[in-house]
């Protein structure tokens, strides 16, 4: 039997609910039609991150973590600069962003003094800005937000001293100390050996770079026979440390213990046996995207942010650390 064709008044009746239905069916709630996608909106602000250097590890893990926060904000356009390490070009990169005109400022600076000036300046652009990590002198910023340092550091000195039994001989590999983490890293510690029979039989700035540290450890292993062990203001350093005494052969008398506790540096280190202990320092680049947007919008925030730290050894790296708590 042959079939009929469908006539064209059929055809375009049942052409006309198609049309209905799938108008109902796009308008209906919780229906989405992945075909169509909105342009992304435009970004509102614009905020200017200064990074001291990328030459640590540390500080390249800061960029990402700010850069993520900033990723689900799509108000939100960074512009990020690398001042390699040089307190003048930071300086320079800070007046070109208040030039430009960007809403906030983030800044990590190299040293204190050099940057203070400049920051006081965007600030009187009406410019806000957060400061991260390493503190300007006087007050003349929107947020500071960075850990304790002087607690970070107080902590590995009484952590050194319950494990050498209350006497040993002591490296300190310094960071950077014209910068107050580097300071306050240092002040911390000797609080906690003071009373002691610790003895620093070597001290040297290694101005928070590996190689450096690598140079310096030589340097003492030249001088001292018996060294029990290494505290480095970060985990470069101490494991710049580590590679220097392992080359010698000594690596297995001593003990080794740094700051930052990156995932893939410190707290791996701590697992592979290089490191005995590391500290958190937490980057807070994600606090402080959450900082400037309120800034932005109009809210108050605290003049003060301090994150929280946690000691990392082999007895507690699988479980997460140990938060330190503040006297």
């Amino acid at each position: 039997m042959r079939s009929e064709r469908p006539t064209a008044t059929w055809m375009s009746a049942h052409r006309g609910i198609a049309v209905i239905a799938t108008f109902l069916i796009a308008a209906a709630p919780g229906c989405k039609r992945q075909s169509v996608t909105q342009p992304p909106a435009a970004a509102t602000y614009t905020i200017g991150m200064s990074q001291c250097n990328l030459g640590e590890p540390w500080r390249v893990q800061m960029n990402a973590d700010v850069a993520a926060a900033a990723e689900k904000h799509p108000q939100i356009r960074m512009v990020f600069k690398d001042a390699q390490n040089d307190a003048l070009r930071q300086r320079g990169h800070v007046e070109e962003l208040v030039s430009a005109g960007v809403d906030l400022i983030l800044i990590s600076p190299k040293e204190a003094q050099p940057l203070t000036e400049p920051v006081a300046r965007a600030m009187d652009a009406g410019i806000p800005v957060i400061v991260l990590d390493r503190r300007v002198l006087g007050d003349k910023y929107t947020c500071f937000i960075g850990a304790d340092n002087k607690l970070i550091g107080r902590a590995a000195g009484e952590w050194i001293v319950a494990t050498l039994g209350g006497a040993g001989r002591v490296v300190e590999l310094k960071g950077l100390m014209t910068s107050t983490p580097g300071q306050d890293r240092h002040s911390g510690f000797r609080e906690a050996i003071k009373g002691s029979n610790i003895e620093i039989v070597f001290e040297a700035d290694m101005k928070w770079l590996e190689p450096d540290a690598r140079k310096e450890m030589e340097s003492a292993l030249a001088r001292f026979a018996d060294i029990d062990l290494v505290y480095a203001h970060n985990d470069p350093g101490a494991h710049g440390a580590y590679l220097a005494a392992a080359a010698a052969d000594r690596a297995d008398g001593m003990k080794f213990v740094g700051i930052d506790a990156l995932p893939h540096e410190g707290v791996m280190y701590v697992k592979q046996g290089i490191l005995d202990a590391t500290f958190l320092y937490p980057t807070g680049g994600a606090e402080a995207i959450e900082a400037a947007l309120k800034i932005l919008d109009g809210q108050a925030v605290p003049k003060e942010i301090t994150l929280g730290s946690r000691i990392f050894t082999n007895d507690n790296v699988a479980d997460g650390g140990e938060a330190i708590q503040a006297p």
